[in-house]
Order: C-alpha cells, then sequence, then structure tokens
C-alpha cells in the first residue's frame, strides 16, 4: 500500500501558506496578566520563528498554562500585545478571533477528546467549526489526516479503545487537519512516564518536520524539549528570565536556570552522598 501524501502547506482556504525561514511569526510583548491580585505573568515576551520549535519551560505553577491561554484567548491578558505574523491580534474583533483561530491549533493536557464520538469524528470537527467546507471534503481531510499520524485503520473506533500513544496521535491529528501554520502544545507529556515522555516529543518533532508547522510547546520536560527545540525560555516568577537555544541554556550561568537544569543531577549526586554514608545536613542549611 502506498504512502498518503504528505499535506501540502496550504491554509484551510486552499491558499499556499508563508513559511519563510527566519520569519518571526510570533510575538508577544510585555503581556501581563493576574488573579486575586496576584501577578501570575509578568511583563512576558519572546518571539517564535515560523517553522522551528519553540518550547517554554518552567516548573509547575510558573503560569506556562496560563500564558497558553492567553494566546488561545481563553484568558484575556490584563495588558500587553500579541502580533501573530506582523499584525496585531485584537481578540475583540470577530473577525480577528476566526483568522487566528483558522490558522492556528492548540492541544490542550489531556488531550480533550470527546469519548462520545469517533476517531474520525473527532478530527472532523474543526473542520465543521471553522470551515465552510462540505461533508465529503471534511471527511476525506480527516481521513487522510489519520493516515497521516498512522491511524487510519481507527476512523470508526472510540477513543477508549486506542492506548494512550494512539489517543496522543489522535489529539495532534485533530490539530493539525485544519493545516495550521502554527500548532501550541500545553504540557503534552503531562503524567506519562520516560519513556511515553520520549515518544511524544519525538512525535511532536517527527511531524513538526512533516507538516512544517510553527510549534510553541510549554513543559517542564528540561531534557526532551531541549533535544527537539530551536529556542527556549525559561518562565520563573512571572516573567522570563532567560531565552536563547538548547545550546546557550545547556552552559548558562544564570542561578535560576543552573537551578533547574541541574535538579536532577543534583539529586542524584545527593542519593549517590547518602549511599555512601555522607552527611548532607551542611549542605541542607546553606
Amino acid at each position: 500500500m502506498s504512502a498518503p501524501a504528505i499535506f501540502p502547506p496550504t491554509g484551510v482556504d486552499g491558499r499556499p501558506a508563508n513559511r519563510t525561514p527566519g520569519k518571526v511569526l510570533l510575538r508577544v510583548e510585555e503581556l501581563w496578566k493576574g488573579f486575586g491580585g496576584r501577578d501570575v505573568l509578568r511583563s512576558v515576551a519572546f518571539t517564535v520563528q515560523q517553522g522551528s520549535i519553540f518550547t517554554v519551560l518552567g516548573p509547575s505553577g510558573a503560569g506556562k498554562s496560563v500564558l497558553l491561554k492567553c494566546l488561545a484567548n481563553v484568558e484575556q491578558p490584563d495588558s500587553g500585545r500579541i502580533f501573530f505574523d506582523g499584525a496585531l491580534l485584537d481578540f475583540n474583533q470577530r473577525s480577528a478571533r476566526e483568522s487566528f483561530h483558522r490558522r492556528c491549533s492548540f492541544l490542550f493536557q489531556g488531550n480533550a477528546l470527546f469519548d462520545s464520538l469517533t476517531a474520525e469524528q473527532n478530527v472532523s470537527l474543526p473542520l465543521e467549526q471553522t470551515t465552510s467546507l462540505g461533508r465529503s471534503e471534511i471527511r476525506r481531510r480527516a481521513v487522510e489526516a489519520l493516515e497521516q499520524l498512522e491511524l487510519g485503520e481507527c476512523g470508526e473506533q472510540f477513543p477508549a479503545t486506542l492506548s494512550g500513544g494512539m489517543q496522543k496521535r489522535l489529539a495532534l491529528a485533530r490539530a493539525i487537519v485544519t493545516r495550521p501554520e502554527m500548532v501550541f502544545f500545553d504540557e503534552p507529556t503531562a503524567g506519562l512516564d520516560p519513556l511515553r515522555r520520549n515518544a511524544v516529543f519525538a512525535m511532536i518533532a517527527k511531524y513538526q518536520l512533516m507538516f512544517g508547522f510553527t510549534a510553541l510547546i510549554v513543559t517542564h520536560d528540561v531534557v526532551e524539549a531541549l533535544a527537539v527545540s530551536n529556542e527556549v525560555a525559561l518562565l520563573h516568577g512571572g516573567g522570563i528570565c532567560f531565552g536563547g537555544t538548547p545550546a546557550d541554556f545547556a552552559v548558562s550561568t544564570h542561578p535560576v536556570v543552573r537551578s533547574f537544569r541541574d535538579s536532577p543531577e543534583e539529586l542524584r549526586s545527593m542519593l549517590v552522598g547518602l549511599r555512601r554514608g555522607e552527611d548532607i545536613r551542611k549542605e541542607e542549611d546553606e
């Protein structure tokens, strides 16, 4: 059986998608967001190059998911500006919201699949909601997306009958069926063991390269993120304390970067010391 054709780089309306290397696709400027008098995001600013994988790292509770929700228009930022493809996003305008959601997709924690819908129906849903395509074309594109994600024989199955990895691929098939220019991933490996974390990041890297979309990932998985990303940013205390390449991150002497990056190695060293009978109380008190 011949392999299905890779999606052409076109938008949902059939126009060629602009994938200019080195072009800034997303720009965030001075973004602030607070809840109950506490600032969760503080003057967050970064740019994402078109066709790249950009990862926002940070510990749990750092505000990563809030940042993504602001970008998705699930939460309204208190202040700041978001530019997409050079144009200022004004989510108060219906046309701006609709255009942005036609050109971008979001893969949130837990996959957010509909248990009562088959795999094919789950994938068809974004096309039904954001396009005026006919039923036959929607079905054709949904089947094509499933085949691309190696789920071609699962169209009539329900999510509960699929393995965890297959559910992740199904969620990604739904995210890319509209042929987006950018896909946002919210903690895509939450709750997974190390082996499955590696598989999910490999999946993202594989299909990002295959389909050419720009990816923005928020995660606390340092090693895996550094392996697949073109650029990374570290969110700490509500603001970006580091931005650069994975190579820059790996050698950074910034104290917050070092603490976040090196904590697993420090834990291993501490455990080795404990097994050797070394006294670590002095280090704990420092």
